[in-house]
């Protein structure tokens, strides 16, 4: 039963970001990349640095699921910060998306920067 509400609870909140990300996408990003490596290892080094703790605090959390056009979406809670990480002929394009430009948002900038 536990594991039951859990899984609910999962989807649920999988649900209610993708609205505000598919409002955020059609316009367009605060920032665009792009990376000679493959998608997948920038979008698990981007989960894995919005993770830390020390830069994040207590918003130290990250997720990651598949693109809506294929490749990697990263994303906050809320949706608030995500990206899009998505194959390329010449290597990852890396979509940057924020919904206020604050000082989190610049935190999260300089750290997706280092997975380029």
């Amino acid at each position: 039963m536990r594991m039951l509400i859990g899984a609910m609870t999962l989807g649920l909140l999988a649900g209610c970001a993708s609205p505000s990300m598919d409002t955020a996408r059609t316009a367009a990003p605060a920032k665009t990349f792009t990376s000679e490596k493959q998608d997948q290892l920038v979008a698990q080094c981007i989960q894995f640095s919005w993770q830390d703790e020390v830069v994040f605090g207590v918003e130290a959390a990250a997720y990651l699921k598949p693109g809506t056009k294929g490749g990697f979406t990263v994303y906050t809670r809320s949706a608030e910060y995500f990206v899009d990480v998505q194959s390329a002929t010449s290597g990852t394009t890396i979509n940057y998306y924020v919904a206020k430009s604050d000082a989190l948002a610049e935190r999260r900038l300089a750290s997706l920067a280092t997975c380029l």
